[in-house]
């Protein structure tokens, strides 16, 4: 734009010397010496916007150029390694930065946070102290989030976090105060509503029985966790939304474990027998541990009684292809993956990150499984 207004400067003085030299007579000679002259100051000037121009090029070139993905120490802490999820988020997010994005496997350290958020809080001081570059953090608990903050903030390593979203106010600081920490992850109201949609999508909207209302029982992550708390809320709102009456039969924390998925919709299928329609899992561990307690019972799933998850595992999408889950919904690792690692690399770059990055959820039904299920493999 300066290079514009420059020569559209000099053009203007050029015809502004032709006009004065034809309305006041002056010589020949003169008028032509004072367009030579212009023209002369005109290309100039190009030459110097151009030159400049090429200067910043190969400037910004070079500091591209100067980021080498293999000196990098890369910090990553998961919750918890036996997550049968977060087993396949943290496999695809090693690959991508090892052979998409030129890293060291032996520069990134994976560490097992065991559930437990004083032996994270403890990983993650090692690898302050130990220099990393930037940090990959599946949080065993959200809340702890400031706190871990304030800490990569004084050491100056910027932080991504993943799966697990830390509340709005926590985000909001870190735009508000410049933090180098964001997070990558999905919205969990959007997959417990895709959660409802499957079983409005149902032939009798879940009303397996004809009585008017939906009954139901929920197998819950871990309360505290906010994709728990989304996906409780936001599958039965999606029913009660298009207008269906609901009845909360039994609400137990599963902590997304498949043994005790399975413990306790035996419990609840024990306690309420056929009046149980449906099973909400928020996790797909939890529904196939709910589907070897529904079969159990001698119950069948799309015949008299339906089971929903989310995460899309392997074994999940198969059911659903079977028919023996209803449905799931896709929690996509492998764009979350890589995009925590990507932005990772805007922060090794210097480059400006928006605090929130989310990936949308897709529902998986008998009509998609299949496509899914390639993809997963």
């Amino acid at each position: 734009m300066r290079l514009f207004k420059k020569v559209m400067a000099v053009g203007l003085a050029s015809t502004m010397v032709l006009s004065m030299a034809a309305c006041g007579g002056g010589s020949t000679e003169t008028t032509a010496a004072a367009t030579t002259a212009a023209q002369t100051e005109a290309k100039a000037e190009e030459t110097k916007a151009t030159e400049a121009a090429e200067t910043t090029a190969a400037a910004a070139a070079e500091a591209t150029s100067d980021f080498d993905a293999s000196n990098v120490k890369v910090g990553i802490s998961i919750y918890k390694f036996d997550d049968n999820f977060m087993t396949l988020y943290r496999t695809e997010l090693e690959r991508y930065l090892v052979d998409d994005l030129g890293f060291s496997k032996d520069n990134i350290t994976i560490q097992d946070g065991k559930g437990d958020q004083a032996e994270q809080s403890n990983q993650i001081d090692n690898f302050i102290t130990s220099g990393v570059d930037v940090l990959i953090l599946n949080l065993v608990q959200a809340s702890s989030a400031p706190q871990i903050t304030d800490k990569c903030k004084e050491a100056g390593i910027p932080v991504v976090y993943i799966n697990r979203e830390p509340d709005a106010e926590e985000e909001e600081r870190w735009a508000s105060e410049g933090i180098n920490a964001t997070y990558v992850g999905c919205d969990a109201r959007q997959s417990g509503t895709f959660q409802g949609e499957e079983i409005l999508e149902t032939s009798n909207k879940g009303d397996i029985n004809g009585d008017g209302k939906v009954s139901y029982i929920m197998i819950q992550g871990d309360p505290e966790n906010v994709d728990a708390q989304y996906r409780t809320e936001f599958s039965v709102k999606a029913l009660t939304d298009a207008g269906v009456e609901v009845n909360e039969l039994f609400k137990q924390r599963g902590d997304w474990d498949q043994a005790k998925g399975q413990q306790l919709t035996q419990d609840a299928l024990t306690q309420f027998g056929e009046e149980v329609e449906v099973v909400f899992c928020n996790n797909d561990a939890m529904a196939l541990g709910a589907l070897q307690a529904i079969e159990a019972a001698g119950r069948k799933v799309n015949e008299d009684i339906y089971l929903v998850g989310v995460d899309a595992l392997t074994e999940a999408v198969q059911n659903v292809l079977d028919g023996k889950m209803t449905g799931t919904v896709f929690n996509d690792h492998i764009a979350q993956a890589k995009s925590a690692a990507d932005i990772a690399v805007m922060y090794l770059k210097g480059e400006a990150v928006d605090p929130v990055n989310m990936v949308d959820y897709r529902k998986v039904t008998t009509e998609n499984a299949q496509e899914v299920l390639d993809a997963l493999k």
